[in-house]
Protein backbone atom coordinates (compact mmCIF):
# COMPACT_ATOMS: atom_id res chain seq x y z
CA UNK A 1 0.00 0.00 0.00
CA UNK A 2 1.19 3.35 -1.05
CA UNK A 3 2.62 5.44 1.89
CA UNK A 4 0.78 8.95 1.29
CA UNK A 5 1.01 12.06 3.59
CA UNK A 6 -1.34 15.08 3.18
CA UNK A 7 1.34 17.42 3.88
CA UNK A 8 0.40 20.86 4.13
CA UNK A 9 2.36 24.64 4.35
CA UNK A 10 1.13 28.04 5.57
CA UNK A 11 2.08 31.80 3.87
CA UNK A 12 0.48 34.73 5.68
CA UNK A 13 1.17 38.63 5.81
CA UNK A 14 2.06 40.19 9.33
CA UNK A 15 -0.39 42.99 8.95
CA UNK A 16 0.60 44.92 12.26
CA UNK A 17 3.06 47.72 11.22
CA UNK A 18 7.00 47.23 12.98
CA UNK A 19 6.53 49.45 15.33
CA UNK A 20 3.80 48.39 17.36
CA UNK A 21 4.47 45.85 20.67
CA UNK A 22 5.71 43.01 19.96
CA UNK A 23 3.57 41.48 22.13
CA UNK A 24 0.60 42.85 20.37
CA UNK A 25 1.95 41.79 17.05
CA UNK A 26 2.36 37.98 18.08
CA UNK A 27 -1.16 37.81 19.58
CA UNK A 28 -2.00 38.17 16.38
CA UNK A 29 -0.29 36.33 14.48
CA UNK A 30 -1.45 33.40 17.01
CA UNK A 31 -4.49 33.94 16.29
CA UNK A 32 -4.32 33.52 12.36
CA UNK A 33 -2.11 30.90 12.51
CA UNK A 34 -4.23 29.09 15.04
CA UNK A 35 -7.03 29.57 12.60
CA UNK A 36 -5.30 28.40 9.62
CA UNK A 37 -4.05 25.21 11.45
CA UNK A 38 -7.49 24.35 12.24
CA UNK A 39 -8.26 24.54 8.52
CA UNK A 40 -5.56 23.01 7.78
CA UNK A 41 -6.63 20.03 10.05
CA UNK A 42 -10.40 19.57 8.56
CA UNK A 43 -8.72 19.04 5.31
CA UNK A 44 -6.77 16.00 6.44
CA UNK A 45 -3.57 17.49 6.50
CA UNK A 46 -1.21 15.30 8.85
CA UNK A 47 2.12 17.38 8.62
CA UNK A 48 1.90 20.98 8.74
CA UNK A 49 4.65 23.90 8.71
CA UNK A 50 4.52 27.40 9.47
CA UNK A 51 7.13 30.46 8.00
CA UNK A 52 10.03 31.54 9.46
CA UNK A 53 9.58 33.87 12.76
CA UNK A 54 5.79 33.44 12.26
CA UNK A 55 4.77 35.17 14.98
CA UNK A 56 6.01 38.65 14.18
CA UNK A 57 7.37 40.64 11.03
CA UNK A 58 10.56 40.09 9.61
CA UNK A 59 12.49 42.10 11.92
CA UNK A 60 15.97 41.50 10.81
CA UNK A 61 14.51 44.58 8.19
CA UNK A 62 16.31 46.59 10.99
CA UNK A 63 19.00 46.28 13.70
CA UNK A 64 16.99 47.03 16.92
CA UNK A 65 17.84 45.37 20.45
CA UNK A 66 14.48 45.47 21.60
CA UNK A 67 13.30 42.17 19.19
CA UNK A 68 15.92 40.48 21.55
CA UNK A 69 13.06 40.28 24.07
CA UNK A 70 10.64 38.33 21.49
CA UNK A 71 12.95 35.15 22.24
CA UNK A 72 11.42 32.11 23.94
CA UNK A 73 13.00 28.61 25.43
CA UNK A 74 12.81 25.60 23.28
CA UNK A 75 10.76 23.44 24.34
CA UNK A 76 10.06 24.83 27.24
CA UNK A 77 8.80 28.50 25.76
CA UNK A 78 5.24 29.52 25.83
CA UNK A 79 4.58 29.28 21.68
CA UNK A 80 6.52 25.53 21.39
CA UNK A 81 4.39 24.15 24.70
CA UNK A 82 1.34 25.53 22.91
CA UNK A 83 1.85 24.14 19.55
CA UNK A 84 2.26 20.83 21.28
CA UNK A 85 -1.10 20.80 22.48
CA UNK A 86 -1.98 22.19 19.18
CA UNK A 87 -0.35 18.94 17.54
CA UNK A 88 -2.10 16.55 19.82
CA UNK A 89 -5.51 18.48 19.63
CA UNK A 90 -5.19 17.98 15.98
CA UNK A 91 -3.54 14.64 15.49
CA UNK A 92 -0.87 16.61 13.11
CA UNK A 93 2.92 16.84 13.20
CA UNK A 94 3.80 20.65 13.41
CA UNK A 95 7.46 22.45 12.17
CA UNK A 96 7.24 25.82 14.27
CA UNK A 97 9.69 28.01 13.79
CA UNK A 98 10.72 30.50 16.57
CA UNK A 99 13.15 33.19 17.71
CA UNK A 100 14.44 31.16 20.08
CA UNK A 101 17.19 32.05 24.06
CA UNK A 102 19.82 29.43 25.21
CA UNK A 103 21.28 31.88 27.50
CA UNK A 104 20.80 36.19 28.07
CA UNK A 105 22.68 36.89 24.48
CA UNK A 106 22.48 33.74 22.13
CA UNK A 107 20.15 33.43 20.31
CA UNK A 108 18.63 31.54 17.49
CA UNK A 109 16.69 31.04 14.28
CA UNK A 110 14.82 28.06 15.28
CA UNK A 111 12.62 25.70 13.99
CA UNK A 112 10.80 23.03 16.67
CA UNK A 113 9.53 19.92 15.21
CA UNK A 114 6.36 18.06 17.35
CA UNK A 115 4.91 15.32 16.73
CA UNK A 116 1.22 14.18 15.82
CA UNK A 117 0.89 12.87 19.61
CA UNK A 118 2.32 16.42 20.92
CA UNK A 119 5.83 15.27 22.04
CA UNK A 120 8.44 17.36 21.17
CA UNK A 121 10.99 15.55 19.36
CA UNK A 122 13.74 18.29 18.77
CA UNK A 123 14.76 21.13 16.97
CA UNK A 124 16.45 22.69 14.23
CA UNK A 125 19.12 26.02 13.93
CA UNK A 126 19.19 28.21 11.07
CA UNK A 127 22.73 27.36 10.03
CA UNK A 128 23.47 29.88 7.25
CA UNK A 129 23.37 33.37 8.57
CA UNK A 130 23.09 36.23 5.81
CA UNK A 131 23.88 39.94 6.88
CA UNK A 132 23.64 41.96 3.35
CA UNK A 133 21.35 44.59 1.71
CA UNK A 134 18.17 45.44 1.33
CA UNK A 135 17.96 44.66 5.05
CA UNK A 136 18.36 40.74 5.78
CA UNK A 137 20.33 41.84 9.15
CA UNK A 138 20.33 38.39 10.39
CA UNK A 139 24.17 38.13 12.46
CA UNK A 140 22.82 40.74 14.43
CA UNK A 141 20.01 38.58 15.99
CA UNK A 142 21.15 35.50 15.35
CA UNK A 143 24.01 32.82 16.13
CA UNK A 144 24.75 30.31 13.79
CA UNK A 145 23.23 26.95 14.18
CA UNK A 146 25.12 24.68 16.29
CA UNK A 147 23.11 21.19 15.92
CA UNK A 148 24.04 20.17 12.81
CA UNK A 149 20.99 18.63 10.08
CA UNK A 150 18.59 16.33 11.82
CA UNK A 151 16.40 14.02 10.72
CA UNK A 152 13.24 13.73 13.06
CA UNK A 153 11.33 10.38 12.78
CA UNK A 154 7.76 11.48 13.32
CA UNK A 155 4.16 9.57 12.49
CA UNK A 156 4.13 10.64 9.34
CA UNK A 157 8.12 9.85 8.09
CA UNK A 158 10.92 11.42 8.61
CA UNK A 159 11.28 14.90 8.54
CA UNK A 160 14.44 17.65 7.89
CA UNK A 161 14.31 21.37 8.08
CA UNK A 162 16.55 24.15 6.52
CA UNK A 163 15.45 27.57 7.42
CA UNK A 164 15.40 30.56 4.46
CA UNK A 165 18.94 31.65 3.40
CA UNK A 166 19.76 27.60 3.88
CA UNK A 167 18.32 26.71 0.74
CA UNK A 168 20.93 28.22 -1.22
CA UNK A 169 23.60 26.03 0.09
CA UNK A 170 23.46 21.92 -1.15
CA UNK A 171 25.74 20.69 1.10
CA UNK A 172 22.93 20.89 4.08
CA UNK A 173 20.74 19.89 1.59
CA UNK A 174 22.72 16.82 0.71
CA UNK A 175 23.61 16.27 4.78
CA UNK A 176 19.86 16.06 5.09
CA UNK A 177 19.16 13.72 2.14
CA UNK A 178 22.39 11.43 3.87
CA UNK A 179 20.30 11.17 7.62
CA UNK A 180 17.41 10.00 6.09
CA UNK A 181 14.74 12.58 5.09
CA UNK A 182 12.00 11.92 3.28
CA UNK A 183 9.93 14.78 3.77
CA UNK A 184 12.14 18.30 3.99
CA UNK A 185 10.56 21.68 4.80
CA UNK A 186 11.99 25.36 4.35
CA UNK A 187 10.48 28.01 6.31
CA UNK A 188 11.31 31.26 4.78
CA UNK A 189 11.26 35.04 4.30
CA UNK A 190 11.93 36.57 1.17
CA UNK A 191 11.53 39.31 -1.14
CA UNK A 192 11.22 39.86 -4.95
CA UNK A 193 14.60 40.96 -6.44
CA UNK A 194 17.51 38.53 -6.97
CA UNK A 195 16.08 35.47 -4.86
CA UNK A 196 12.65 35.26 -6.83
CA UNK A 197 14.54 34.17 -9.99
CA UNK A 198 15.93 31.51 -7.87
CA UNK A 199 13.07 30.29 -5.53
CA UNK A 200 11.48 27.91 -8.57
CA UNK A 201 15.49 26.50 -9.22
CA UNK A 202 17.40 26.24 -6.60
CA UNK A 203 15.01 23.93 -4.15
CA UNK A 204 13.97 21.50 -7.34
CA UNK A 205 17.21 21.09 -7.93
CA UNK A 206 17.60 19.62 -4.38
CA UNK A 207 14.63 17.65 -4.35
CA UNK A 208 16.33 15.87 -7.73
CA UNK A 209 19.45 15.67 -6.46
CA UNK A 210 18.55 14.07 -3.16
CA UNK A 211 15.64 12.33 -4.10
CA UNK A 212 13.31 13.55 -1.73
CA UNK A 213 9.76 16.23 -1.20
CA UNK A 214 10.40 19.50 -0.08
CA UNK A 215 7.86 22.33 1.09
CA UNK A 216 9.15 25.70 0.44
CA UNK A 217 7.36 28.61 2.77
CA UNK A 218 7.42 32.71 1.81
CA UNK A 219 5.30 35.16 3.49
CA UNK A 220 3.48 37.43 1.88
CA UNK A 221 2.85 41.71 1.68
CA UNK A 222 4.97 44.64 2.10
CA UNK A 223 6.20 44.74 5.86
CA UNK A 224 5.89 48.56 7.65
CA UNK A 225 7.82 50.38 8.16
CA UNK A 226 10.24 49.00 6.90
CA UNK A 227 9.29 48.08 3.05
CA UNK A 228 12.48 46.37 2.37
CA UNK A 229 10.14 44.72 -0.27
CA UNK A 230 7.49 42.57 -1.28
CA UNK A 231 7.54 39.15 0.08
CA UNK A 232 6.37 37.32 -2.67
CA UNK A 233 4.55 34.28 -1.27
CA UNK A 234 4.28 31.49 -3.75
CA UNK A 235 4.90 28.81 -1.31
CA UNK A 236 4.70 24.96 -2.87
CA UNK A 237 5.62 21.44 -2.54
CA UNK A 238 7.98 19.44 -5.29
CA UNK A 239 8.64 15.94 -5.59
CA UNK A 240 12.00 14.01 -5.92
CA UNK A 241 11.80 14.30 -9.52
CA UNK A 242 11.88 18.55 -9.40
CA UNK A 243 7.91 18.22 -10.46
CA UNK A 244 5.70 21.12 -8.58
CA UNK A 245 2.50 19.55 -6.78
CA UNK A 246 0.79 22.76 -5.57
CA UNK A 247 1.71 26.30 -4.98
CA UNK A 248 0.16 29.21 -3.66
CA UNK A 249 -0.23 32.81 -4.80
CA UNK A 250 2.21 35.38 -4.15
CA UNK A 251 0.06 37.98 -2.35
CA UNK A 252 -2.53 36.58 -0.06
CA UNK A 253 -2.85 34.27 2.99
CA UNK A 254 -2.77 30.58 1.86
CA UNK A 255 -3.09 26.79 3.03
CA UNK A 256 -1.01 25.13 0.74
CA UNK A 257 -1.85 21.42 0.47
CA UNK A 258 -0.09 18.25 -1.31
CA UNK A 259 -0.66 14.38 -1.52
CA UNK A 260 2.97 13.31 -0.73
CA UNK A 261 3.64 9.62 -2.17
CA UNK A 262 6.84 8.59 -0.34
CA UNK A 263 7.02 5.55 -2.18
CA UNK A 264 8.19 7.33 -5.39
CA UNK A 265 11.43 8.22 -3.05
CA UNK A 266 12.68 5.00 -3.76
CA UNK A 267 11.45 4.66 -7.11
CA UNK A 268 13.41 8.06 -7.83
CA UNK A 269 16.48 6.68 -6.70
CA UNK A 270 16.35 3.23 -7.87
CA UNK A 271 16.24 5.33 -11.22
CA UNK A 272 19.32 7.74 -10.78
CA UNK A 273 21.65 6.37 -8.57
CA UNK A 274 23.52 9.23 -6.76
CA UNK A 275 23.71 8.10 -3.85
CA UNK A 276 25.36 4.78 -5.02
CA UNK A 277 28.07 6.81 -7.74
CA UNK A 278 28.88 9.81 -4.71
CA UNK A 279 32.58 10.10 -4.17
CA UNK A 280 32.76 11.64 -0.88
CA UNK A 281 36.77 10.60 -1.03
CA UNK A 282 37.46 12.87 -3.26
CA UNK A 283 35.13 16.26 -1.62
CA UNK A 284 37.97 16.69 0.84
CA UNK A 285 38.59 20.51 -0.23
CA UNK A 286 34.48 21.08 -0.03
CA UNK A 287 35.08 21.66 3.57
CA UNK A 288 38.15 23.40 3.95
CA UNK A 289 38.61 26.77 5.76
Amino acid sequence: MSRIVKAGLIQAACTHPGRTEPSVIREAMLEKHLTMIAEAAGKGVEVLCLQELFTGPYFPAEQDARWYATTEQVPDGPTTQMMCEVAREHGMVLIIPVYEVTIDGVYYNTAAVIDADGKFLGKYRKSHIPHCEPGFWEKFYFRPGNLGYPVFETAVGKIGVSICYDRHFPEGARALGLNGAEIVFNPSATVAGLSEHLWKLEQPAHCVANGYFLGAINRVGVEEPWKIGEFYGQSYFCDPRGQFLAQASRDSDELVVADLNLDEIREVRDVWQFYRDRRPDSYGDLVAP
